[in-house]
C-alpha cells in the first residue's frame, strides 16, 4: 500500500509506526496482564494526532481520509492490535457524533476524543443476541426534556473503561424505525457496569452495561427521534474495513518474527528457512494477507469517494479475521515448542484476533451482506434489460 499514499499519509504512517514500535510494541504483553490501556499513553497517542485524524478540524480532529485512519491503525495494530481499538472507537464514534449531535455537544466531546481525554464504547449489542441489531429491548422513554434509559447492553468492548458511550434504544414500535441513538456520559446515577473473564482482548475488555432509570437530557440524542439504526449501519461499514486492517496488522507482525525465527533457527546443519516446509506456508500467508489489506484499503478509497461499499466492507470483516487467525496459527506451529509457550506473542494475537471472528458481524452475518448486495445488483440488472 505504501507505493500508494500520499507524503502526508506516508508522514502519518511514519509517526505511528515509530511510536507503536518504541511505546506499543514492548508492552503488548505486558498491558493483557494488567487488563488496562494506560491513559497517559493513550493522551500521548492523542497529542501525535494518532486518534481521530478523520475527525473534523473544527473539533481538533485533522479532517483526514478513511484511507489515513487505516495507516494509523494498522500500524499501531501491528504493535498492539488491542490498542487500535483507541483509533477505532474514536473514529467510528467521533464520526457519528460529528454528523449527528449539536454542534454543542460535539464540540465538548470530539476534542476529548482527539486529544485522548475521553474514551468511547459503542453500546448496541444486547444479551438476547447481537447480529439482529434493529431488535432491541433497551427502551428510552420520553418524560420532558429527559429520555429514561432502562435495560442493558451487553458484550460492549471497553465497557469498563470508557467515559462515555453512544447508546441505542428503542424509542418506537419495534423494527428499525423505532431506534434512536444517544450520546450517554456513563457516570450518571442509574448507570452500572461489568467486565467479562474473556479469552483474549484482555486490555480492552469486554462487558455489560446497566441502565436502571437513568436519565438523558434529550440533547443528548443523536439526530432525530428513530434515526439510530441507520446510523450505526453506515457505522459498521466504515468500522469492518478498520477492523481487517487491524487483523492483518497483527498476523503481518507474526510473519515478520517468524521469517527472522527460521533464518536463525539450524536443524541439520542449517538454517530451517532452507527447507520449504517451513517457508512456503509463511510465502502463503504473505499473500493473503497482501490481498486482504488491498481489499481494506480499496474498501476506504471507496467510502473517501462516497461511493458504495456495504459489501466490500463485508468481505473485509469476513476475510480478515479468518485468513488472521489462519496465519497466526501457523506461525505459532513454525516456532515448534517455543510457539507453545504463554512467553511468546503468538498465542495472544491469536486469542486477540479470534474475537474479532464474532464482534461486530460473524461471518455468516457477512456472507449474508455480501449475497443481499450482489443479489440485488443482479435483479435490478435483470429488470432493466427486460
Amino acid at each position: 500500500m505504501s507505493a500508494t499514499l500520499t507524503e502526508e499519509q506516508r508522514a502519518f504512517q511514519e509517526v505511528a509506526q515509530r511510536f507503536a514500535r518504541e511505546r506499543l510494541a514492548p508492552g503488548y504483553m505486558a498491558r493483557e496482564q494488567a487488563g488496562t490501556i494506560d491513559r497517559d499513553l493513550v493522551r500521548e497517542m492523542g497529542s501525535l494526532g494518532l486518534i481521530g485524524a478523520d475527525l473534523p478540524e473544527q473539533y481538533g480532529g485533522m479532517g483526514a481520509s478513511s484511507v489515513t485512519t487505516g495507516v494509523v491503525i494498522e500500524a499501531v495494530s501491528h504493535a498492539d492490535i488491542n490498542v487500535s481499538y483507541v483509533q477505532l472507537l474514536g473514529s467510528l464514534n467521533g464520526q457519528i457524533v460529528a454528523r449527528h449531535a449539536s454542534p454543542t455537544l460535539a464540540s465538548h466531546w470530539i476534542p476529548r476524543i482527539v486529544s485522548g481525554d475521553a474514551l468511547f464504547a459503542l453500546a448496541l449489542t444486547e444479551p438476547r443476541g447481537g447480529s439482529d441489531a434493529a431488535n432491541l429491548s433497551l427502551s428510552a422513554r420520553r418524560d420532558g426534556d429527559h429520555y429514561i434509559l432502562r435495560g442493558e447492553k451487553s458484550s460492549i468492548s471497553m465497557a469498563d473503561q470508557a467515559d462515555a458511550a453512544v447508546v441505542f434504544a428503542r424509542t418506537g414500535d419495534a423494527g428499525a424505525k423505532g431506534v434512536s441513538a444517544f450520546l450517554v456520559p456513563l457516570d450518571l446515577p442509574g448507570i452500572s457496569r461489568t467486565r467479562f473473564n474473556d479469552l483474549g482482548s484482555k486490555a480492552i475488555g469486554r462487558g455489560s452495561i446497566f441502565f436502571d432509570d437513568a436519565r438523558i437530557s434529550v440533547e443528548n440524542r443523536l439526530a432525530g427521534e428513530g434515526q439510530g439504526f441507520v446510523q450505526v449501519m453506515q457505522g459498521f461499514d466504515y468500522s469492518r474495513a478498520l477492523i481487517g486492517l487491524q487483523c492483518c496488522a497483527a498476523a503481518q507482525a507474526s510473519l515478520d518474527e517468524s521469517w527472522a525465527y527460521i533464518t536463525e533457527r539450524q536443524a541439520f546443519g542449517a538454517p530451517i528457512a532452507q527447507y520449504q516446509g517451513v517457508s512456503f506456508p509463511l510465502a502463503e500467508g504473505e499473500g493473503m494477507i497482501a490481498a486482504v489489506r488491498q481489499l481494506c484499503y480499496h474498501t476506504l478509497a471507496l467510502r473517501d469517494a462516497e461511493a458504495p461499499h456495504t459489501a466490500e466492507a463485508a468481505m473485509c470483516k469476513w476475510l480478515g479475521p479468518k485468513t488472521a487467525v489462519d496465519i497466526i496459527h501457523q506461525c505459532l506451529l513454525t516456532h515448534g515448542h517455543y510457539g507453545w509457550s504463554l512467553d511468546l506473542p503468538h498465542q495472544q494475537r491469536l486469542r486477540d484476533v479470534m474475537g474479532l471472528e464474532i464482534g461486530d458481524g460473524t461471518a455468516q452475518i457477512m456472507k449474508m451482506i455480501v449475497a443481499r448486495e450482489k443479489a440485488g445488483k443482479v435483479s435490478v440488472q435483470h429488470l432493466t434489460r427486460a
